[in-house]
């Protein structure tokens, strides 16, 4: 079996695990929390639709923003480099399906990576226009934290939950630190990403890093201190205007579950749900399950079941995961197959044999 079958049947795994998992947990919910109430509610409560149809076009515009962001971060970087807003857009739709079946969705940023490399940026600059958005998302939830946990600590009776959510605030401020320090010490990540290099391919008893692979690596983490200094220095105001739509492109989300909410007629509890949402990003970006399946259904019940009666909580968390989850999967599989031909076929495989055909 060649290596590339090997791949594509990982990836198949992992989307059916995801989903499957997702799927499971969501109906263990609706098993155990609807009943003759639920029903009699759905038939006769003030249900309205028209919320659920304003949350689906929101996430619309949470992509949108993504992608302005995006486009903001890439054209500081080289200013021969201009994508436009649906050239970026496409490229975080394209994004979404990765990002949607692997853990802290990881997988998105070698697809961002790649299709910027593709538009013509260097990788280098590419990767750090890629991590700057985790930068600035790292950032912007620090400073949020402390709001959550005003808002909601006195929700936060679960002792895993707060054993969770403060391994979650460590893990965002070693990543913050780490991210820093690739910036101030680039020479000393050139040796670190050589050494891993090397220790892989004497795991798979294969010979070192040919000198073309070496040069590579070193160029590319100068193209992405470069490209970060830059952010830091002459950039700042690309970079703080870049913060401003992060600011903006979460709030959008945080409004999705305010008008679902609204749509099944139960008061929004705007402050409390808000605090809720910065706490399950807390969650959802550990590295745990594929697209944080399983993880983020438990994570909504245990955070919204503090204020929605029990009867409607699986029906609410269906609603959220299918606008914030499934139809990002979706949506993100389209596009994934109308770049790749196929959802399974990516890999960072295609980066390297494209910098290598244009060298």
């Amino acid at each position: 079996m060649s290596s590339d079958t090997k791949k594509k049947k990982t990836v198949k795994k992992s989307i059916l695990f995801s989903i499957l998992l997702s799927v499971s947990i969501i109906v263990i919910l609706l098993y155990y929390t609807i009943n003759d109430q639920t029903i009699n509610y759905l038939k006769n409560g003030n249900i309205r639709y028209e919320f659920f149809i304003a949350a689906a076009c929101i996430n619309i515009v949470y992509w949108v923003l993504w992608g302005l962001r995006l486009k903001i971060l890439s054209n500081a970087i080289d200013q021969n480099f201009n994508i436009s807003l649906i050239e970026s857009t496409k490229i975080v739709l394209a994004n979404l399906f990765l990002a949607n079946i692997t853990p802290s969705m990881a997988g998105g940023e070698p697809v961002r990576i790649y299709l910027l490399n593709k538009k013509g940026l260097n990788v280098g600059g590419a990767t750090a226009a890629t991590l700057g958005e985790r930068l600035l998302d790292a950032l912007f939830f620090l400073f949020c934290i402390p709001f959550a946990f005003f808002f909601f600590g006195n929700y936060i009776t679960n002792d895993y939950l707060k054993i969770g959510l403060y391994i979650a605030v460590i893990l965002f401020i070693l990543f913050v630190i780490l991210f820093i320090y690739t910036i101030r010490q680039p020479e000393k990540i050139k040796k670190f990403i050589i050494k891993i290099a090397s220790f892989l391919n004497r795991f798979r008893k294969k010979e070192n890093p040919s000198p073309h692979i070496l040069n590579r690596i070193s160029k590319e983490v100068d193209n992405f201190h470069d490209s970060m200094t830059f952010f830091v220095t002459k950039g700042k105001k690309n970079l703080l205007f870049a913060g401003i739509i992060t600011a903006l492109f979460w709030m959008t989300g945080w409004i999705i579950p305010i008008f679902l909410l609204m749509g099944l007629g139960i008061e929004p509890f705007i402050l409390e749900s808000c605090a809720a949402q910065i706490l399950l990003v807390l969650i959802a970006m550990m590295p745990t399950t594929p697209g944080s399946s399983g993880v983020s259904e438990g994570g909504v019940a245990a955070l919204y079941g503090v204020f929605i009666n029990a009867s409607l909580l699986g029906v609410f968390v269906l609603l959220f995961r299918f606008i914030t989850y499934h139809m990002g999967l979706i949506v993100g599989a389209i596009f994934q197959y109308k770049i790749f031909k196929s959802v399974a076929s990516f890999s960072t495989d295609m980066i390297s044999t494209d910098e290598q055909n244009e060298d």
